[in-house]
């Protein structure tokens, strides 16, 4: 873990209301934790926890379960919709040119071979083309937003 991001993570604890927090990154746990008068008294970096066994409460669960039940509702599992993903880091745009119309919308039938979009990573400008052909259902992305590499992009109903 970067020493300059454990320093940020002690300023954010430090000048906000959370009186505690931990993060974990491979075997490496960090936690930070301050008294009420905002310095930090505790941080720790112990490499080998054991998990504790703790209960959820009652209603932390129910809230869990009905956001499961809501995300189920919005996003239908079919066989037939294939994720257009990502083949590198960069920054995702819909259309060529910040003036012209997106490459494709909601709706739009493409056939494989199809540009979809443009992933931008340093300065060069890669189309994306649908590998399957069928029914655009979803774009999972903003444009002009950061995206991951293996990230999905689209949702496209396969013919």
């Amino acid at each position: 873990m970067d020493l300059n991001l454990l320093r940020r993570l002690i300023k954010l604890v430090e000048k906000s209301e959370i009186t505690e927090f931990s993060v974990q990154e491979g075997d490496l746990k960090v936690k930070i934790s301050k008294n009420g008068s905002g310095s930090v008294v505790n941080f720790t970096a112990p490499t080998n926890v054991a998990p504790q066994n703790t209960q959820i409460p009652q209603a932390v669960q129910q809230t869990q379960e009905s956001s499961v039940k809501e995300e189920s509702k919005e996003e239908p599992k079919s066989e037939n919709l294939h994720e257009v993903r990502s083949p590198i880091v960069g920054t995702f745009y819909r259309a060529p040119a910040p003036d012209a119309d997106p490459y494709v919308q909601v709706g739009d039938h493409v056939s494989e071979g199809t540009v979809l979009c443009i992933v931008e990573a340093m300065k060069l400008m890669n189309e994306i083309e649908s590998d399957v052909s069928g029914k655009i259902v979803k774009i999972l992305v903003e444009n002009a937003t950061p995206v991951e590499y293996n990230q999905p992009l689209f949702l496209i109903e396969k013919d």
